[in-house]
């Protein structure tokens, strides 16, 4: 004990610094396990907890019997994975060619410029887009016209909306998430580089031979961070969406909303809360033993 009590005197404006993030961690992410109980309680809000009688998984066989659930975890499940599948690579892509960039103030300039929409909030997008795809007057279908074409209400459209999410994302993320692949690059060898110019190795295959294996460990783990949420979409639909595209935007983060804040039914909605939180750890855990099946070691 005292060594222990010495290690933390001798490194205590270390332990000072990490004190906000880890009490944030237990107020926020541990304490509120306590209440997961809420899902196998018909939950009295004027009797809190100890009124509230057990019903086991009744919330859960209630919740698996609605057609709205499986319509809303169905649509998550599509959503995300567009949004991996065609903006995962994107991040990547302008990372190596901002390192290509051989003008420093130009590959600035771009990096402040594509970083800006990270800032803004998901009201602001959302207005922004819904601007820009307006059928009266909007920018997109202003071109579209011009080449012949009819305008498309994008928002209220089926077949669009979820490509506006797509793109939506893409604009807004992709240019912060190419930060941590060009630290990575940074910390890449100047040496292979160099070792790899004097075999006459032009700019292309530097980049395939080089850059990106060099990458694959970084990409693997936001990989697995993205995989981590890919059931967690609220924000940017909840703003986004309208009763006209329910059919193909209502994900589990709205569908939960709708029901525990709108409707009242916290123990029905923390039920699909808890769902949806399994369902992600075991994607997690799915995605890092396929990485330790491919590489021969895990991320996690």
């Amino acid at each position: 004990m005292s060594k222990w009590l010495a290690l933390i005197k001798m490194n205590k404006f270390l332990y000072l610094l990490i004190l906000p993030g880890t009490l944030q961690v237990l107020l926020f992410d541990y304490i509120p396990f306590y209440y997961i109980q809420v899902a196998f309680r018909e939950f009295n809000v004027f009797g809190g907890l100890d009124n509230s009688p057990w019903v086991g998984f009744q919330n859960f066989i209630e919740l698996f019997q609605t057609a709205y659930f499986l319509q809303a975890l169905k649509n998550t499940f599509i959503i995300s994975l567009m949004q991996i599948g065609f903006g995962f690579w994107v991040p990547i892509a302008i990372a190596i060619l901002l390192n290509e960039l051989r003008h420093r103030l130009f590959a600035r300039t771009v990096q402040t410029l594509i970083y800006l929409p990270h800032f803004l909030s998901w009201v602001i997008i959302g207005g922004l887009f819904v601007t820009m795809l307006s059928p009266n007057g909007g920018v997109v279908n202003l071109l579209l016209q011009v080449f012949g074409m009819d305008p498309i209400y994008f928002m209220a459209d089926s077949r669009w909306f979820r490509w506006v999410l797509v793109v939506s994302e893409i604009w807004k993320n992709a240019g912060w998430e190419s930060i941590i692949y060009l630290a990575a690059i940074v910390g890449i060898s100047t040496d292979q580089y160099e070792a790899a110019r004097v075999d006459g190795a032009n700019r292309l295959q530097r980049m395939i031979y080089i850059t990106l294996p060099s990458l694959i460990p970084t990409i693997l783990v936001v990989l697995l961070l993205k995989v981590s949420k890919i059931l967690r979409i609220f924000e940017q639909v909840f703003v986004m969406y309208n009763p006209s595209v329910s059919n193909v935007s209502e994900t589990l983060g709205t569908y939960v909303y709708q029901i525990g804040i709108n409707r009242g039914e916290l123990s029905f909605a923390t039920a699909a809360g808890l769902f949806n939180g399994i369902v992600s750890l075991i994607l997690v855990l799915a995605v890092n033993r396929l990485v330790k099946y491919v590489r021969g070691t895990s991320v996690l």
